[in-house]
């Protein structure tokens, strides 16, 4: 089902050009000619022009190697149509008053297996503006409610519509909650508040149900919140803390993400319910292993009334993407910790970049086996010399001759 939030999303730009920045990417070697963007509900289709049928590949940056998000193209003539999701591949939203601007970077590569001098990269933005919408609650007005029976021609039920302004919602993922600074880049740990609100007013309140974290390629994601509001897994996300007038809701979390992507995408389904006919008095919920008690009690307990909280309540769907980083640190209490830099005198401190590092290694092992080769050299030279002075100083007779045969005395 096609959510709220989007359908409550008007167009600024009803067919957006590729930005000033694009421009100089398209140089003379480049297949590309021309980029035109069409920006819908659910997903960004970029339309390509090429000057000959387009072989090759099209993916958001970052996203090509075993990416659901990259498409191949085999003789494709111009336009070629990539479609481009607002809520998956890398594509992130920034929020602005009433404005919410989608962006992403993708890349023309023209060659299905190979990159190339000739891919070029273009930065895709769509920015989208928020209207006021009206919501219709029908009710069933009785002798028990009296305060709601003005107006009415005759006793017993008459129905009563209530006409009322939906409420701009909003999902906000805060790294510092005291200067509102919103999450872009974080790493594994940081610690996180996630924020959603309605307009404040009288009418709505807010509660948080089916909330879950994507990887944005569509091959996993984890539940946080339950369909009654309550906690999946205390330890990755705890219970919402929700405000007096219930327009807003708030839980404190430590970033995490999936292995084998930086992006992460959470979304949260908000039920608006009515303040004046008790339709937010379980708010916020008792959790208890994943249920609602105090839900489960009233419902109970009042089995054989209408309950004026129906299924047709307005649900809005809304959602936050950020970049998480692999980031490992131990403890601070662990003696076995990393020294940190105050913890050094200046002359304990050196820095090598790791290319560095190998190369010096690299250099020192050939040094040790030259050494080791010039040793085992040296060592047969001298046993050499040895066997050579030895054979040369031998004789087969020494000392003095005489021959007893020839002498005579006088």
């Amino acid at each position: 089902m096609q959510s709220e939030l989007f359908k409550r999303l008007v167009m600024v730009v009803a067919a957006a050009a590729v930005t000033t920045a694009q421009k100089p990417l398209l140089a003379a070697k480049s297949p590309v000619s021309d980029v035109r963007i069409e920006c819908n509900s659910n997903d960004i289709v970029v339309s390509i022009f090429t000057s000959s049928a387009f072989n090759g590949m099209i993916y958001p940056k970052g996203l090509s190697k075993n990416s659901t998000c990259m498409t191949e193209y085999s003789s494709i003539t111009a336009p070629v149509k990539y479609r481009l999701p607002l809520r998956s591949c890398n594509t992130m939203s920034l929020e602005e008053d009433q404005d919410i601007e989608y962006f992403n970077t993708i890349v023309v590569q023209p060659h299905r297996k190979l990159v190339t001098n000739q891919g070029r990269g273009f930065h895709i933005r769509c920015k989208y503006q928020t209207r006021e919408k009206a919501v219709n609650a029908n009710f069933d007005v009785s002798d028990e409610l009296p305060q709601l029976r003005e107006g009415a021609s005759q006793l017993g039920t008459t129905p009563l519509t209530a006409t009322a302004p939906m409420p701009t919602c909003t999902m906000r993922i805060y790294s510092n909650t005291v200067d509102k600074t919103v999450a872009e880049n974080v790493k594994i740990g940081d610690p996180l508040t996630l924020d959603i609100s309605i307009d404040e007013q009288d009418i709505y309140g807010l509660k948080a149900v089916d909330c879950i974290v994507r990887d944005g390629l569509g091959w996993g994601e984890q539940p946080l919140i339950n369909s009654e509001g309550c906690p999946v897994d205390y330890e990755i996300m705890g219970p919402f803390n929700y405000s007096e007038t219930k327009n807003s809701a708030k839980v404190n979390f430590q970033a995490h993400k999936f292995p084998y992507t930086a992006s992460v995408y959470y979304q949260c389904n908000v039920r608006l319910c009515l303040k004046h006919t008790g339709g937010c008095d379980d708010v916020p919920p008792v959790c208890e292993d994943g249920t609602n008690l105090r839900r489960r009690r009233r419902a109970v307990e009042n089995a054989t009334v209408t309950d004026l909280e129906t299924d047709d309540e307005p649900v809005i769907e809304v959602f936050h993407g950020l970049y998480v980083n692999e980031g490992e640190e131990l403890p601070e209490d662990d003696p076995n910790g990393p020294l940190s830099r105050d913890d050094l005198d200046e002359d304990d401190i050196l820095c090598i970049s790791p290319r560095t590092f190998a190369i010096a290694i690299a250099i020192v092992g050939l040094l040790l086996m030259i050494a080791v080769v010039v040793a085992i050299m040296v060592i047969i030279s001298r046993r050499r010399r040895r066997k050579e002075a030895s054979a040369a100083g031998s004789s087969i007779y020494s000392g003095p001759y005489t021959n007893t045969a020839y002498s005579h005395s006088s």
